[in-house]
C-alpha cells in the first residue's frame, strides 16, 4: 500500500518570495492541472494513485488516512497517519470540514489523492488561530483505506416494526455491514463493541422468518457471525460464551474446521482436556497441515501432562502422611 505522502511534492515546496514579482504561488500552479469537483473551483482534486469498485456513499462510515498542509509549509498542520489503523468516521456527523468531505464523496476504495479546498470549503474567513489564517486555502492529502455502507443499515434499525417485511437481500445486507463494523473493530483490539455489533447482525438474522428456499444464505451469513462471536468472546476470555457460539457454529456446519478449533481452544481455557482433545482433533482430520490447530494439539498435550503432574503430586501429599504413621505404628 502506498502511504499518503508527509510532505508537500517538490512543485509546493517554498520557493523564493514571489509577492509583487507576477508569479503564481505554489497552490495556484497545482491548481492549474487540477480537477474542479464542485464546479466554484472550491475543490480542486488531483488523483495520485487509482482506487476501485463504487464511489462513496454519502451516508458511509469511512476509513481514511488524511494530512493538511498550509501553503509554504512542509509540515502538515493536521494528520491522522501516525495511526496503525485511523478511527472510522461517519460522513455528516464526524468529519468537520466540508471541503473533505466533498471530496471524500468523489473517491473509491484504495485511492490517493490531493485536494485543494478553498476557504469557504475549509476553516473560512476567520481561519482557525492561531493555526489557520483568516481566507486561509489548505491542501489536504486523502487516502481512502475502506468504507462501509451504513445507509440501509441506519433505516433497518429506524424501522423497528417493519423490519420482518424487508427483503432477504436487503436483511443480508445489513447484517454484512453489522459485521464489517465489527471487524473493523476488532482489529482495533475493541473487543466488546466488536462483540455488539456481531451479536446485532446475529440478532437480524437470527429473528427473520425465512421461507425454504431462503435458508442457504440465511445459514450462510449465521455461520461467519458465530464465528466471529466464538473468537471474539475467547479474546473477551470467556470461554463459556465462546464455546456456546461455536456449538451453534458446528450446528451449521459440523465439519467447519474453524468452529471445531474455537470449541476445542474453550475448552482448554476451561480444562475441560477430553473435549479439547475430542473437538481439535476433529478440527485436525478437517485440516490436517493447519499450523494453529496443530500448535494448540502440542499445547493441549503439555497442559494435560502438567495437569497430570500435579494430580500426581497431590496424590502423593494425601497418602505419605499416611504411610509413615502405618509405618511408625509396625
Amino acid at each position: 500500500m502506498v502511504e499518503p505522502l508527509v510532505t508537500p511534492p517538490n512543485d509546493l515546496m517554498p520557493a523564493l518570495d514571489r509577492e509583487g514579482t507576477g508569479e503564481l504561488s505554489p497552490y495556484q500552479r497545482l491548481s492549474q492541472r487540477m480537477q474542479d469537483v464542485t464546479g466554484d473551483r472550491g475543490v480542486l482534486k488531483e488523483v495520485i494513485r487509482e482506487g476501485a469498485g463504487d464511489l462513496v456513499m454519502p451516508d458511509a462510515s469511512v476509513l481514511v488516512k488524511y494530512s493538511g498542509y498550509l501553503e509554504h509549509m512542509d509540515k502538515p498542520f493536521d494528520t491522522n497517519c501516525f495511526r496503525k489503523i485511523p478511527r472510522l468516521m461517519k460522513l455528516g456527523e464526524e468529519i468537520t470540514l466540508w471541503g473533505m468531505e466533498v471530496g471524500l464523496l468523489t473517491m473509491r476504495k484504495g485511492e490517493l489523492a490531493r485536494f485543494l479546498f478553498k476557504p469557504r470549503y475549509a476553516y473560512g474567513a476567520l481561519g482557525c488561530p492561531p493555526l489557520i489564517p483568516p481566507n486561509t486555502t489548505v491542501l489536504f492529502e486523502l487516502e481512502l483505506l475502506d468504507f462501509l455502507d451504513s445507509a440501509e443499515s441506519d433505516k433497518f434499525f429506524a424501522l423497528t416494526a417493519q423490519q420482518d417485511v424487508f427483503p432477504l437481500e436487503k436483511v443480508l445486507k445489513v447484517a454484512g455491514t453489522e459485521r464489517e463494523f465489527g471487524n473493523y473493530l476488532f482489529r482495533q483490539n475493541r473487543f466488546h463493541d466488536a462483540k455488539e455489533r456481531y451479536k446485532r447482525a446475529s440478532s437480524i438474522l437470527c429473528r427473520r422468518p425465512f421461507h425454504p428456499g431462503e435458508q442457504g444464505q440465511i445459514e450462510s451469513a449465521k455461520l461467519l457471525v458465530f464465528l466471529n462471536l466464538s473468537f471474539t468472546y475467547l479474546k473477551l476470555e470467556r470461554p463459556t460464551r465462546a464455546l456456546v457460539y461455536g456449538e451453534q457454529a458446528l450446528a451449521i456446519d459440523q465439519k467447519n474446521a474453524k468452529a471445531l478449533f474455537r470449541c476445542g481452544q474453550a475448552c482448554l481455557i476451561m480444562t475441560e482436556y477430553k473435549r479439547a482433545r475430542d473437538f481439535l482433533v476433529r478440527a485436525q482430520r478437517e485440516q490436517p497441515l493447519n499450523h494453529d490447530i496443530n500448535k494448540e494439539l502440542k499445547k493441549l498435550a503439555s497442559c494435560y501432562r502438567h495437569y497430570m503432574d500435579k494430580e500426581k503430586e497431590m496424590c502423593c501429599r494425601i497418602f505419605s502422611p499416611l504411610h509413615s504413621s502405618a509405618v511408625q505404628q509396625n
